[in-house]
């Protein structure tokens, strides 16, 4: 049974904050119209057709990155606020990760398994960046707010017997050190770009506008130890 107040994923909608913008963050999940239909570009229709059908692809990754949007934004009448902060105060720490509507970002989910670490990613806001960690405990299920009528991410194309759209649930696990901005990211990603290191392809930048994201084991440790060193 979900928690009273359920987790809502910054993969929601594309709008994004000036801070976003000028970084290249934002989400590939568009907003869903009136209609029932999805507003597109044909080049992001092309991509999501083509993760559509990836769900046979597997990764090697076993951490990841999640973003959620911890400043309250109304969208179809529903507040889709859910910061780090939101998470602490659930029963056990641990919430549903629903209204992802991206292909490849539902696929990553499903990849995800039991016991596996993500950083809990504060998107869509006035400073985004890495806020804590948290846990994956239970892995991919049907997410139930794609059949609820009233839900910001309602999905009338869905259907109960072939459902479209999967959650996982996560768990708090701590805070960061410290909090590690998109601007300090953005700041070694280009260092190791042109000189070699950890994050010169992390998905943040190549892949920016995915709500969910996989990291290898060496972008990993490489962020959680910037929680022990200065900011840049």
């Amino acid at each position: 049974m979900p928690p009273k107040k359920r987790t809502r994923s910054s993969a929601k909608s594309n709008k994004h904050t000036d801070a976003d913008a000028q970084h290249g963050e934002g989400s590939d999940d568009v907003a869903q119209l009136k209609t029932g239909k999805r507003k597109r570009s044909a080049g992001v229709k092309s991509d999501v057709e083509k993760n559509k059908n990836d769900d046979g692809r597997k990764t090697s990754c076993s951490h990841w990155l999640m973003k959620s949007e911890p400043e309250s934004r109304i969208e179809n009448g529903v507040d889709v606020k859910f910061g780090i902060e939101d998470l602490k105060v659930l029963p056990d720490q641990t919430g549903c990760w629903d209204g992802v509507r991206n292909y490849q970002a539902r696929n990553f989910m499903r990849d995800m398994k039991v016991g596996q670490q993500a950083f809990f990613y504060h998107s869509n806001c006035k400073e985004p960046g890495i806020a804590g960690l948290m846990k994956i405990v239970k892995e991919a299920y049907v997410d139930h707010t794609q059949f609820d009528k009233k839900d910001a991410h309602y999905d009338p194309s869905s259907k109960a017997d072939n459902p479209k759209w999967s959650m996982v649930d996560v768990q708090f696990e701590r805070m960061t050190k410290r909090f590690i901005p998109l601007t300090e990211l953005k700041k070694y990603h280009l260092q190791h770009k042109a000189k070699g290191g950890p994050l010169k392809d992390m998905a943040l930048f190549t892949r920016a506008r995915l709500s969910v994201q996989p990291l290898t084991a060496e972008e990993y440790d490489f962020i959680l130890s910037l929680e022990n060193e200065d900011p840049i």
